[in-house]
C-alpha cells in the first residue's frame, strides 16, 4: 500500500499495522513531513533529513515511507551502492576540469532528491571525496535524506586525515536537519511470526533445505559464473545457490559481487560459519620497511587488535546487507548460535546491525 505523505504511513502503521508508537519515531516523521511538503509545494532550499540512532530503530522504514510518497525525482540507494557509483563515475569523468562539480551537476539533473540507507564512511579514499562532493551536490540544489547509526559528528571519528572530511560534515549539518531515533528498542525483532534460517552445527539442515527450494530445478555443483567471478558452491540452480563460508566470504569479492548474486538468486544457503570473533592477533606495531629489524619508539604506532576473521567479516557483512535490502532470504548454518557470532572485535560496530538484521530475517515476514 502507498500513501501519500510519510506521516499518514506512520499513522497507518501505528493504528491499522500493530506498529508500537514511539516518541523518537514520531519527531523524525515530522522532519520527514515538512521535507515532504516542502518539496512538493516548491519551496527553495528545501532542509533535507539526517537520520540517526541504533540498529532496529525503524530508520530505514522511515526514509522508505518517505521516498515512496514521492512525487519529484529521487532515488534511494543503500549507501556503498551509491559510493559504488561515484567511484566509477569519477573514473569515467577523468580529465574533466572538475569531476566532481560535473557529477554533482549530472545529478542534479537527474533527481531532485537522494535517500541514502546506511550512511557509513570508513575508508580514506570515500572520506576524501565525500568531503567536497556533499558541498557540491547541496549547492546544486539536490535534497538528501539518509539514515546511519552515527550523528554527524561521529562519522570517520578516528579516520586518518579526518579533516579532509570535515567539510562534508558541516555540509549535513547546515542542510539537512539532524534527528535523533534513539531508543532502547529494537523494531525489527517484532511484530512477526518465526521462521528458522538459522541452525548451530546442523550441517544436514542446508542439504535438506536446498532439495526443498530447488524441487522441479536442475542442479548442479561445483562453479558458478556471477558477472566476471566464479564462485566455487555446494550446489546451485536457477534460484538458489548454497555456499560454505570460506568459498565465499573468504574470497576476494566486493560489495558489487554480492549484488549480482542477489540479481541471480532467489534465496542464498551459507554453511559452515565459524564462529567470527574467536582467535585474536595480537597488536601489531607499524613500522616502515626501513626500520622493521628493530623497534623505533619514537615512530611506533600500535594498531587495533584484529579478529584473524575480520576481512571475511567485512564481506559477510556486505552480504547480509545486500541480501536484507533485497529482501533475499538468507540461510545461514554456523558453529556458534547466532548472539554468539561476533561478539568483540575491530567490527564489533558494524556488526552491531549484521546482528539485528539477522535476527530479523528469523520472522516469516521478512522476504515477502
Amino acid at each position: 500500500m502507498t500513501f501519500d505523505s510519510p506521516l499518514a504511513a506512520y499513522q497507518h502503521a501505528t493504528t491499522q499495522q500493530g506498529f508500537v508508537p514511539d516518541e523518537a519515531q514520531r519527531r523524525a516523521v515530522e522532519a520527514l513531513q515538512l521535507c515532504h511538503e516542502a518539496l512538493h509545494q516548491g519551496r527553495s532550499p528545501v532542509t533535507g533529513v539526517y537520520l540517526w540512532g541504533p540498529v532496529g530503530r525503524g530508520k530505514t522504514w522511515l526514509m522508505d515511507q518517505f521516498y515512496q510518497s514521492l512525487r519529484v525525482p529521487a532515488r534511494r540507494q543503500h549507501f556503498h551502492h551509491f559510493m559504488g557509483w561515484v567511484h566509477q563515475r569519477l573514473f569515467q569523468l577523468t580529465g574533466i576540469q572538475d569531476p566532481l562539480q560535473a557529477l554533482a551537476r549530472e545529478l542534479s539533473q537527474e533527481v531532485r532528491v537522494l535517500c541514502f540507507d546506511e550512511l557509513f564512511v570508513n575508508d580514506i579514499g570515500d572520506a576524501i571525496i565525500l568531503g567536497r562532493l556533499f558541498q557540491v551536490m547541496f549547492d546544486q540544489g539536490v535534497v538528501m535524506v539518509s539514515t546511519s547509526n552515527q550523528p554527524p559528528d561521529q562519522l570517520y571519528a578516528d579516520g586518518f586525515n579526518r579533516e579532509r572530511f570535515v567539510p562534508g560534515i558541516e555540509a549535513i549539518k547546515q542542510h539537512m536537519q539532524v534527528v535523533a531515533v534513539d531508543g532502547s528498542e529494537d523494531h525489527r525483532l517484532h511484530p512477526g511470526v518465526g521462521l528458522q534460517r538459522y541452525w548451530v552445527s546442523q550441517p544436514d539442515a542446508l542439504a535438506t533445505l536446498f532439495k526443498q527450494l530447488s524441487a522441479g530445478q536442475a542442479v548442479r555443483s561445483g562453479p558458478v559464473s556471477v558477472g566476471l567471478r566464479s564462485i566455487v558452491a555446494v550446489q546451485w540452480c536457477d534460484t538458489v545457490l548454497w555456499c560454505r563460508y570460506a568459498l565465499l566470504c573468504e574470497q576476494p569479492l566486493a560489495a558489487m559481487d554480492f549484488m549480482l548474486l542477489c540479481d541471480r538468486f532467489t534465496a542464498i544457503l551459507l554453511g559452515d560459519v565459524p564462529c567470527l570473533s574467536a582467535q585474536q592477533r595480537p597488536a601489531r606495531i607499524a613500522r616502515g620497511t626501513e626500520d622493521a629489524a628493530q623497534r623505533v619508539v619514537a615512530g611506533d604506532r600500535e594498531l587495533p587488535q584484529l579478529s584473524v576473521h575480520d576481512d571475511s567479516v567485512r564481506r559477510f557483512i556486505a552480504l547480509v546487507d545486500e541480501c536484507y535490502d533485497r529482501k533475499v532470504p538468507l540461510y545461514i548454518e554456523a558453529q556458534v548460535p547466532l548472539e554468539s557470532l561476533y561478539t568483540e572485535g575491530y567490527l564489533e560496530f558494524p556488526f552491531r546491525r549484521t546482528l539485528s538484521r539477522l535476527q530479523e530475517m528469523q520472522l516469516q515476514r521478512f522476504g515477502t
